[in-house]
């Protein structure tokens, strides 16, 4: 293993652990990113909306 890929690994280790937000944000932008993919048309609003209509 190279040393800065060992630094990184190290840097990994001791970063907090992600809050809810964190992971409800991350899921919303991977959502967004793979439906932008798919319809130029999706906007992160729809995200939004879609993701807010789930969690109700």
């Amino acid at each position: 293993m190279t040393v800065s890929l060992q630094e990184l690994m190290e840097a990994v280790r001791k970063a907090p652990p992600m809050t809810d937000e964190d992971k409800e944000a991350q899921r919303r932008s991977f959502a967004y990113g793979n439906a932008h993919i798919e319809n130029e048309r999706v906007t992160r609003q729809m995200v939004d909306e879609a993701a807010s209509k789930i969690k109700a």
